[in-house]
């Protein structure tokens, strides 16, 4: 138990993870999460605590460790202080009815709050500061007004006795009444990354953000939160709040994992994690610490010297240095996704017909009526460059510790020719050695690591090209040549192939 000083604090790295979208955090990574608030919070008898996404219940459980020892000269008597600190600075927000069960053994050695094992002598009720609450969804047009789900998925017709995922703390507009208007200096946690919200291959909306929102509007002094990557590029219900964290001064750390792996043991969340901290009282640069294969490298910058977040510390000379030389995006040469508007569903007919044009799918090529092309018509008649959307390697390294980036589906395509919603299309010129020229271009690892640097998913869309030059296609690109035109160093040169692999 917590009071003594046998106290095993590894247990909860033996719970299996309910899911990718909820994933349990182990217990060191809460500590250096933890390593990042001021050592005085946990020597105060007044510092206010809650996790509002409480699964396991080892934030509270970690805290309470260091208030038992920081409170010793104050509360002298270990049961008088532990009373202390359960009932009067430690609050949580269970996400389900089994993990609020979790969370009081591990917080309170019980999963009663108020029972015969309890650390705490002084609840009276079984919940004791970490409560769950069986919340609905409030439907609006058949969607969640507060988290987006789908009444057609999530509403009480559908769900029955399952669970709803209609969490608390999002799903109230005043969640400061939770605790009856209670500050909070601290509001740290893991929250729900996503919900799976029907469709085709089970789409999921992310929900990460909401709690972090939600969060900020409780004003806490300190707010420390453990989220996916994917909000560095935007995306998918996430550009407003890469926009709101990037001009956010009040970050002051943000600790980056490409490789979820290295955070979440046996856990692959496409373009990894981060925690930050953000403070009230701080505006200012950023501290940004990269975590890659066990090393760490920090330096302080502005979140917001890009539209999007760069990751790497060791890019951003680079970028920066590419950028100087009279840039001009490659992205301006990207159709948007889905350039001629057919989905991936759509297969066309299995022979040419008259005034039909070849509609390329992720199963082959059928044939399509080219009046029913309404979008990007300009690109019919030309050579254009595609390669499927899904990036290679799903935006994780390979066995090397590189990455490749563009699948080796790339190719050229010819005139009369279109792609399905499958594909990403650049180009659009009058020769073939022109594409040709920029196959070879995005083949190089120059061009590839200026994509990775804009990427956190696994899509690569149009966006993911803004850091990649437009060059003179007249001709082939090497590797070579880009690093002589851009005066690149050889640290620089090692560091890309460090990076990236040769193209298949």
């Amino acid at each position: 138990m917590i009071l003594s000083n046998n106290y095993n604090p590894d247990v909860l790295t033996c719970l299996a993870n309910l899911s990718n979208d909820e994933v349990f955090t182990p217990p060191q990574v809460v500590n250096r999460m933890l390593d990042m608030l001021p050592a005085e919070l946990f020597r105060s008898k007044e510092t206010k605590f809650l996790d509002p996404v409480s699964k396991s219940g080892v934030f509270l459980r970690e805290i309470a460790k260091r208030l038992m020892t920081g409170l010793e000269s104050q509360i002298p008597d270990i049961h008088e202080r532990a009373d202390h600190i359960f009932t009067k600075q430690l609050f949580g927000i269970a996400i389900t009815e089994l993990t609020a069960l979790t969370s009081r053994r591990s917080v309170y050695c019980s999963k009663r709050a108020n029972g015969q094992y309890s650390i705490c002598r002084k609840f009276h009720d079984e919940e004791g500061n970490l409560r769950f609450r069986a919340i609905e969804h409030k439907f609006i047009d058949g969607k969640c007004k507060y988290c987006g789900a789908s009444e057609s998925v999530f509403g009480k017709t559908k769900r029955k006795e399952l669970e709803s995922h209609a969490y608390e703390f999002i799903h109230t507009d005043k969640p400061e009444k939770i605790f009856g208007n209670m500050k909070f200096d601290v509001i740290i946690g893991n929250p729900p990354y996503q919900l799976n919200d029907g469709g085709n291959a089970a789409s999921a909306i992310p929900l990460y953000h909401l709690f972090v929102e939600q969060a900020k509007k409780m004003n806490p002094r300190y707010l420390c939160m453990i989220i996916p990557a994917r909000w560095y590029t935007g995306g998918r219900g996430l550009d407003d709040f890469r926009a709101t964290m990037l001009s956010d001064r009040h970050i002051s750390n943000l600790v980056d994992y490409a490789d979820s792996s290295e955070c979440f043991p046996g856990v692959n969340i496409a373009g990894g994690v981060c925690y930050f901290l953000w403070e009230k009282d701080y505006s200012g640069h950023c501290k940004i610490c990269n975590i890659t294969r066990g090393e760490s490298l920090t330096i302080t910058r502005s979140l917001s010297e890009f539209s999007v977040f760069v990751r790497s510390n060791q890019a951003i000379n680079l970028i920066r240095k590419v950028c100087s030389h009279g840039f001009e995006s490659l992205s301006n040469e990207v159709y948007p996704s889905n350039p001629f508007g057919f989905r991936t569903y759509v297969k066309g007919e299995q022979r040419s017909f008259a005034g039909s044009t070849k509609l390329i799918t992720s199963e082959g090529f059928g044939f399509v009526e080219r009046s029913a092309i309404g979008k990007c018509l300009d690109a019919i008649d030309t050579y254009n460059v595609i390669m499927t959307r899904a990036m290679s390697g799903g935006n994780k390294p390979g066995s090397d510790g590189k990455y490749q980036i563009i699948p080796s589906t790339m190719r050229v395509m010819n005139p009369n020719e279109i792609c399905a919603e499958t594909y990403i299309c650049i180009g659009h010129y009058d020769s073939i050695d022109y594409a040709q020229n920029l196959m070879s271009y995005l083949s190089t690892r120059f061009a590839r690591f200026l994509m990775l640097q804009a990427m956190s998913s696994i899509m690569i869309n149009k966006e993911a090209f803004q850091f990649v030059p437009l060059q003179d296609f007249s001709h082939p690109w090497t590797d070579e040549m880009l690093y002589e035109k851009y005066g690149l160093t050889d640290d620089e040169i090692a560091f890309i192939e460090s990076m990236i692999r040769l193209m298949e």
